[in-house]
């Protein structure tokens, strides 16, 4: 019989209760069977969920393998950036995939993490491209549930949103504070779930900030998203261009303006 239950997940979250598998025992276990020397990952960690940026420095000669990351799912590079050396992980696309990725930084020592992650214009900021700094995300995916109880949005941290004031000056596409939507289903992006969208003053439509967020306040850990707006649901040919080399130069640039803003917390 099914259930009188509207919800699709399980009620029983125990929200304050910790999980019995955590993220330093699947790291334990990966270092013993990969043979990965124990150690810790930059203070300062990038997701990349596209790939480019990551593509980009590889290319380049500006990336290498980080010696001690052991996930059985993904590489993690380390580059200097300004001095600073940052870990970069690549192509964990969707809420799931982010935070289990975000669980294993945090836990192998990362203390700030930010994403860059493209998205689709909702609420038109000019002619893409350009990056829209999250402060809110719809919760309209299926992670974000697991970590904290119902409501419409996820946050950023209030006291990281004060850093970053007069932040974004020195990046060369505009940077657009707001909301975004997080989906777990790009190609169920209707025009009555836009046209909602759009009612509310969401910027843009992606796939991870709000698991991220809800990830970030239950862990009380340090996580900035951003939304580089690439596209218009290419419902026109020539959609999803991210400017010069794919964006890289303009990502870059707003991951220092980040991690400056960020100084304190790493």
């Amino acid at each position: 019989m099914a259930s009188s239950d509207s919800s699709p997940l399980r009620p029983h979250k125990a929200y304050e209760e910790p999980s019995v598998f955590q993220p330093e025992n699947l790291l334990r276990e990966a270092r013993r069977q990969n043979e990965v020397e124990d150690g810790t990952v930059p203070d300062v960690c990038l997701l990349d969920p596209d790939g480019d940026i990551v593509d980009h420095l590889r290319e380049t000669g500006q990336a290498q393998p980080h010696p001690h990351w052991p996930g059985y799912h993904t590489t993690l590079y380390e580059t200097v950036l300004e001095g600073r050396t940052i870990g970069v992980l690549d192509r964990a696309v969707g809420s799931s995939f982010a935070v289990l990725v975000a669980e294993q930084l945090f836990a192998a020592g990362c203390k700030l993490l930010l994403s860059i992650t493209s998205a689709g214009q909702i609420v038109p900021q000019g002619e893409p491209p350009y990056f829209v700094f999250i402060e809110e995300a719809l919760r309209d995916e299926g992670t974000s549930p697991h970590y904290r109880p119902p409501s419409s949005y996820a946050s950023l941290d209030p006291a990281l949103r004060a850093r970053f004031e007069d932040a974004f000056a020195p990046v060369p596409v505009p940077v657009h504070a707001g909301r975004s939507w997080t989906t777990d289903a790009p190609y169920r992006e209707t025009e009555t779930a836009i046209a909602a969208a759009r009612d509310e003053g969401i910027l843009a439509v992606e796939m991870e900030a709000a698991a991220l967020y809800a990830f970030a306040e239950a862990r009380e850990q340090s996580v900035v998203c951003f939304a580089h707006v690439t596209n218009q649901m290419a419902v026109e040919e020539g959609d999803f261009e991210k400017g010069e080399a794919d964006g890289v130069r303009d990502a870059l640039a707003l991951l220092t303006a980040a991690v400056e803003a960020c100084e304190a917390v790493v």
